[in-house]
């Protein structure tokens, strides 16, 4: 469960903020969105590679 705690005087949007930032922190939208379609090992393994790909490339650029 998360918890908020809100100061006297504190405006609630900020208080909003603080409780959308916490959630997000958890992972729970995204490992709801991926659980809405299922996706074979292989694929999901091809797909990591990828990604390891790009972002090793990105990092030889940069340097």
């Amino acid at each position: 469960m998360i918890i908020v705690p809100v100061k006297e005087g504190e405006n609630i949007e900020r208080a909003l903020k603080k409780f959308k930032r916490k959630f997000e922190k958890t992972g729970v939208i995204r490992e709801l969105r991926n659980r809405k379609t299922f996706v074979k090992k292989s694929v999901a393994r091809r797909e990591e590679i990828k990604k390891a790909i790009y972002v090793k490339q990105l990092q030889l650029k940069e340097e």
